[in-house]
């Protein structure tokens, strides 16, 4: 589905609000402003997993690392589950899933860990040098694009825009929502992780239908304030061949602390024209 501007837009503020709870669980009616297509994108489904499982089991500790597998078309209403795998001394497991009119839609696993002192404390995942925001062109400005796009902002700081057909197969941009009322938390980040199309597209010279298959996602901080809610991103392919695409994406706080690291594998459509021995970043 391509964008459409006669009715307003949803805040994601205001989307979490109308998660309802139910006797065995929660529910949402997704607005079309939100959609990919008939069903919500990856990234919304894995953060209404999340809702859900915070909603459900308090007192959690941080999050440490999450895996998603998009089985099936999140369409019409939304029932979202949590349930305790295992809950030790230090650690949590725990499982969601997001369920709608064809079935189950997402699956999701987490695992919710206390802080402990250790003899190391670095990070190897260097920010990229990048000027402020406001530098840098818009990123969100082709035709067509998904309508849950239209709640981002983003800048384009260097690489490409999708179906441009460029030879590197990554972008990186600085990438935000558009509604201030949202709260800065891992909720909100991981709808914002999922917002960029696929790397690969960059290489490609027209559209194909593209559908997720699975995420990792490791979370590499325990606090997620950001006041000017600039996230910077940078989503690159390291492979596609056999209809498949793996992704890695990576996003710093404007302050340049790495704050989540994960990778996806894409399913790919049909057969698009694309450069020859597009050549991924180093």
């Amino acid at each position: 589905m391509s964008m459409g501007s006669e009715s307003p837009l949803t805040g994601f503020s205001d989307l979490i609000s109308r998660v309802s709870e139910q006797d065995d669980g929660f529910a949402i009616d997704l607005p079309a402003d939100w959609l990919q297509g008939r069903t919500s994108y990856g990234g919304l489904s894995a953060a209404l997993c999340l809702e859900a499982t915070i909603r459900s089991l308090p007192n959690l500790p941080p999050l440490r690392s999450a895996q998603f597998q998009f089985i099936g078309p999140a369409v019409g209403e939304l029932k979202m589950t949590a349930k305790i795998l295992r809950a030790g001394k230090s650690t949590v497991f725990s499982q969601a899933q997001v369920s709608g009119e064809m079935g189950i839609a997402t699956q999701a696993s987490f695992c919710f860990g206390s802080s402990r002192q250790t003899s190391h404390d670095f990070f190897n995942i260097p920010a990229p040098e990048a000027l402020a925001p406001e530098v840098y062109p818009a990123y969100f400005t082709w035709p067509d694009r998904p309508n849950f796009m239209q709640h981002f902002e983003g800048q384009l700081v260097s690489g490409a825009r999708p179906c441009t057909a460029n030879q590197a197969p990554e972008m990186l941009v600085w990438l935000r929502h558009k509604d201030r009322n949202s709260q800065s938390n891992l909720v909100s980040l991981l709808a914002l992780a999922d917002a960029l199309p696929p790397a690969i597209f960059a290489t490609y010279q027209e559209p194909v239908p593209i559908s997720t298959v699975s995420w990792s996602v490791d979370f590499l901080d325990e606090s997620f304030e950001n006041e000017s809610g600039w996230w910077l991103v940078r989503s690159i392919a390291e492979s596609s061949r056999f209809g498949f695409s793996t992704q890695v994406i990576s996003i710093w706080k404007p302050d340049g602390t790495p704050v989540l690291s994960a990778r996806q594998n894409v399913a790919i459509f049909g057969n698009p024209k694309q450069i020859k021995n597009p050549v991924a970043m180093d």
